[in-house]
């Protein structure tokens, strides 16, 4: 059961005129997603959108913490333990487990978010990671704020940028995006504007007005009297440097340019990938590599999901979340790492993540 009461729903909707707005509601987790609100989600997006007094959806979260940490990382880790934790587990048996159910359903709510029919409003007000950004970044108006940290966190738990982040992060150019993915870094609103994961900057103070009037002037009337323009990125500033050192072919060659550089940041850097799953970064690494090529988002979230499921196979995802999460002791122990055993990451899966006609 999850931390709200069967009376209190993980999502609630709201009527605003003609906007309809989803909250995410489990603000002691941060609005972590689990897949009773990935499908709570999916079904009023389907019904709004064949309603035509709904022009717009509006999606935040509840409380002051942000929109959504990402998924219900303890979960997982119930079922990455148990499928590592086994030598002989197979992919049927990673198919069959709750994370693996869940990311199916999780995914192709992300691609229908991507390519949802009316005006799709995120407002990605402090944290937004992982899941979070799946459920956001994919929308077709993307709101920040002075509030936002927005993160793919997923390698410093041995995993693998998920939800189309891998898909997201390959399209931002001059290596912003394979240095947001290697390095989990919290990217704040300025960043986000100046990648494209963004799109209009409001601040904080001025969102409950701008999300009401959403519903009475409409979204581009309420963009023009909120936003305001984003402040310089720090992030956008060092591209010179990123751009160089994550144009190399290999994780050990990106640290060693890094290192290279001599900066304070570049060596930060550096470290902060080296302490990371070497398995999660060479999947990473590639991933965001091949996703740069994908003609669509489904053809990426295709490959996330065996991605993924193998991660569920592998002892970093256990190990990660156990370090971070559980024991917080923050001091993982990685497996050996194989580079001959990268492939069997991208390898097809008995049954592939589908996606409805």
């Amino acid at each position: 059961m999850s931390e709200q009461s069967v009376l209190v729903p993980s999502v609630l909707t709201e009527e605003n005129g003609s906007a309809r707005s989803l909250i995410l509601n489990r603000p002691k987790s941060i609005n972590a997603i689990d897949h009773e609100m990935a499908t709570e989600i999916a079904e009023r997006l389907d019904e709004w959108a064949g309603d035509d007094a709904v022009q717009a959806v509006v999606l935040y979260g509840a409380g002051e913490r942000g929109l959504c940490a990402g998924g219900d990382i303890v979960a997982i880790h119930r079922d990455a333990s148990a499928l590592s934790g086994n030598p002989d587990s197979t992919d049927i048996e990673a198919e069959n487990s709750p994370s693996a159910k869940f990311w199916f359903d999780e995914y192709r709510l992300n691609a229908a978010i991507s390519s949802y029919p009316k005006s799709y409003v995120a407002i990605m007000d402090g944290i937004v990671m992982g899941g979070g950004v799946g459920v956001s970044a994919h929308g077709n108006v993307r709101i920040v704020t002075d509030r936002t940290r927005l993160a793919m966190p997923e390698v410093g738990i041995g995993f693998v940028p998920d939800v189309g982040g891998t898909h997201l992060l390959s399209r931002v150019p001059d290596g912003l995006g394979l240095y947001a993915g290697l390095t989990a870094a919290h990217l704040r609103g300025a960043d986000a504007i100046a990648m494209g994961l963004a799109d209009h900057f409001v601040p904080s103070e001025s969102l409950p007005a701008f999300i009401e009037a959403i519903g009475t002037t409409g979204v581009d009337a309420a963009i023009a009297e909120y936003a305001t323009e984003a402040p310089e990125s720090e992030l956008a500033a060092q591209r010179e440097w990123i751009s160089e050192a994550f144009a190399a072919e290999t994780i050990s060659e990106i640290i060693e340019r890094c290192r290279a550089v001599g900066t304070e940041a570049a060596t930060k850097t550096a470290d902060t990938i080296a302490a990371k799953s070497p398995t999660a970064l060479a999947v990473t690494l590639r991933s965001l590599r091949e996703a740069a090529n994908d003609a669509t988002l489904e053809d990426t979230l295709v490959r996330e999901y065996r991605v993924s499921l193998r991660c569920l196979l592998h002892p970093d995802m256990a190990e990660g979340i156990r370090a971070q999460v559980i024991d917080k002791d923050r001091n993982p122990n990685w497996a050996e790492f194989s580079e001959a055993g990268v492939d069997a990451f991208f390898a097809p899966l008995p049954h592939d993540l589908t996606f409805p006609a």
